[in-house]
């Protein structure tokens, strides 16, 4: 359903949001899995969005250009791959003045994608309750158990 290209944004700006300062793209690249070279395309399309910042040169990278609370799954979906609604028959039919049931049924489908895209933020994703953290490999148990148990190993 999301373009590679959403996907890899979504991505990008999840890293972004938890991270302090500002991300070299090679870092980026590594650490979210996107290929350099499309990387670059992402980016670009982030900063046209005004969602990410870049500053060239040493100590420079990309960074969030407002807090990760502002911004939605939509807002970066619409800054490099907008959902794409339905308005008029695909198909080109003119007996078709407006949507036929089919047609009519994925819009609403988008519809509703769209409007539950705009209630997560980026923030909502970082500081989720899960587990499991984006974009990190899931180890079988956090440092505070992992003490633990060495600890009880020792004894």
């Amino acid at each position: 359903m999301l373009s590679k290209t959403a996907e890899y944004a979504l991505r990008v700006v999840t890293w972004l949001a938890g991270e302090s300062r500002s991300e070299p793209a090679d870092r980026l690249a590594r650490q979210t899995k996107v290929p350099r070279r499309y990387l670059q395309k992402v980016l670009q399309d982030l900063v046209v969005a005004e969602l990410v910042t870049s500053r060239p040169g040493p100590g420079g990278g990309y960074a969030l250009a407002r807090p990760a609370g502002q911004i939605t799954i939509l807002d970066v979906l619409n800054g490099v791959d907008p959902l794409q609604r339905i308005k008029s028959c695909p198909l080109g039919l003119t007996s078709h003045v407006s949507l036929c049931p089919l047609h009519a049924e994925l819009d609403k489908a988008f519809a509703a994608t769209e409007a539950a895209f705009s209630q997560v933020t980026i923030q909502d994703v970082v500081q989720s309750t899960s587990r499991i953290v984006p974009l990190c490999e899931v180890i079988p148990c956090s440092q505070h158990e992992a003490a633990h148990l060495v600890g009880e190993l020792g004894e």
